[in-house]
């Protein structure tokens, strides 16, 4: 097996073989040309058209698979990575989902009472292989979202790698990154369930 053939295959949540997801991928790339094209196309139809909600169950395992998480139009920030990553790997692009924990500056108090924290464990983003490199980005934080909490929302041009909106509107730091968790090939579901 190549090194990056295991960052292609389906998986129990990266079920890229699901005909949903591959006619979501297939249909969203039908105007696009590279790859990095339809990357970019696949980013920005996630990001957008799957409404970031953290107000999921977290202890099933439809929040985490690509296929519900597309049929629900909704999910966090784990589910919207699956579906990305999914849709990556219908049009043979070797992708990998990332962990890290991140630090939210400002949160909503209905959120901050259900976790009592602001810090946030195994947030996921997007890893792919673009030529040589691994490029990474979150796909969460859709569009209408952004506008509503004063955030800048992420760009995504192929090259770099926009991982969180550091800052608002107003230049005020809204999130950071604390530790990676590591990459893998699936989203490791036990261990972050275990994680609590």
């Amino acid at each position: 097996m190549k090194d990056d053939e295991i960052f292609l295959l389906p998986r129990q949540f990266n079920d890229c073989d699901h005909p949903s997801i591959r006619e979501f991928a297939n249909n969203v790339i039908s105007r696009s040309n590279s790859a990095a094209d339809r990357v970019i196309a696949l980013y920005y139809r996630v990001r957008d058209e799957i409404r970031y909600d953290v107000y999921i169950n977290y202890t099933d395992p439809k929040s985490f698979r690509a296929s519900s998480v597309l049929a629900a139009e909704r999910g966090f920030c784990v589910g919207e990575a699956a579906v990305h990553s999914a849709c990556c790997r219908v049009i043979g692009i070797a992708v990998r989902v990332g962990h890290a924990d991140v630090k939210k500056h400002i949160t909503f108090s209905r959120l901050h009472a259900l976790m009592h924290s602001n810090v946030f464990r195994w947030h996921a983003f997007v890893e792919r292989r673009l030529g040589y490199d691994w490029i990474e980005t979150t796909p969460a934080f859709d569009l209408s979202l952004c506008e509503r909490v004063g955030f800048s929302p992420l760009e995504f041009d192929g090259q770099t790698d926009p991982l969180l909106p550091p800052c608002d509107a107003d230049g005020e730091r809204r999130m950071e990154y604390l530790g990676w968790r590591g990459s893998f090939a699936d989203v490791p579901f036990e261990t972050i369930l275990a994680a609590g």
